[in-house]
């Protein structure tokens, strides 16, 4: 990745820490004018927004660090690390918010001044929502497993303002304050969805899975048109730490090929490969004909 590109990951990362401070305070005002148990478990998800704001800031400035004598590979799999916390966090918090509503399902509270509280709810709700698009946009582009970790999280605490809202509204014009608790728990069981679905995607991260089929057939098509002067390419294997995408394959050449001529296709393929995924890590083994191809293979594009 480019350093501007580091650089706006950082940034983004940085002006996450006052922006959910600024949202967890609205919506603790909130939750105190009117007493309402949602607003509350609202603003208990919020709390941890701040908590993951932190966390993110400092494993994304920690896996930028260039790759030294103790981590040759680099050390962006840390940004994983954040995500699996986040996704915790997140599972935690709806879990607190179940605990809490479920407390007041036998005794529901009348809500007081609710104009206020929701509009000031609502705020917070808006500012987080424009925040969480721009998270997951530039995580995203610049294929940051914290910032889009970061963004959804905090996307899930958009749905919860969006219930706790609904749910209020319910409460009030029906007169009915179970409505308040009841839509807390139905927008927890959400909460706990959205959870999952970034400890499991940051757990692919870890587990060194491939990359989606579509980039792969994208790497493949490089290779094929890229790879003149071999008999063929081989044992093609990918992953993805962070923003680093890592290609292995094997390619097979003429016994008698001199050794600058099969370096010369290396690079050739290395050049392609870079362009459709910047600052990629590739490793090539070279291999004389005779030998036997395994794993995945690249069908080659014959010259005409």
């Amino acid at each position: 990745m480019s350093s501007q590109g580091n650089e706006t990951i950082r940034r983004l990362a940085l002006w996450g820490i006052p922006l959910s401070l600024g949202v967890l305070g609205l919506k603790m005002l909130a939750w105190w004018l009117t007493g309402s148990v949602a607003l509350l478990s609202d603003a208990l998800e919020s709390l941890t927004n701040v908590v993951a704001a932190f966390i993110a800031f400092f494993v994304i400035r920690y896996a930028q660090k260039p790759a030294d004598h103790d981590h040759p590979f680099g050390h962006h799999k840390a940004e994983y690390l954040s995500a699996v916390t986040e996704g915790v966090m997140i599972v935690v918090a709806a879990l607190m918010i179940v605990q809490e509503a479920v407390g007041h399902l036998g005794n529901p509270q009348p809500i007081q001044a609710p104009v206020l509280g929701l509009a000031i709810n609502f705020v917070a709700g808006v500012v987080n929502a424009v925040w969480a698009v721009t998270l997951i946009r530039a995580g995203r582009a610049y294929r940051s497993p914290a910032l889009t970790a970061d963004g959804q999280h905090i996307m899930s605490d958009v749905y919860t303002s969006v219930g706790v809202l609904i749910g209020l509204l319910l409460a009030i014009g029906s007169g009915y304050p179970i409505f308040d608790p009841v839509l807390a728990i139905l927008v927890a069981i959400n909460i706990l969805y959205q959870g999952w679905k970034v400890i499991s995607h940051s757990i692919d991260g870890l587990m060194d899975k491939a990359v989606p089929p579509e980039e792969e057939t994208v790497i493949k098509d490089a290779i094929a048109k890229n790879a003149e002067g071999s008999l063929g390419v081989h044992d093609l294997k990918t992953r993805r730490a962070g923003a680093v995408t890592f290609v292995d394959f094997h390619m097979v050449v003429p016994a008698a090929m001199p050794v600058r001529d099969a370096h010369r296709i290396c690079d050739r393929l290395e050049d392609a490969i870079r362009a459709i995924h910047a600052g990629s890590e590739i490793t090539i083994h070279v291999e004389p004909e005779g030998e036997k191809a395994h794993g995945i293979r690249v069908k080659m594009i014959k010259e005409t």
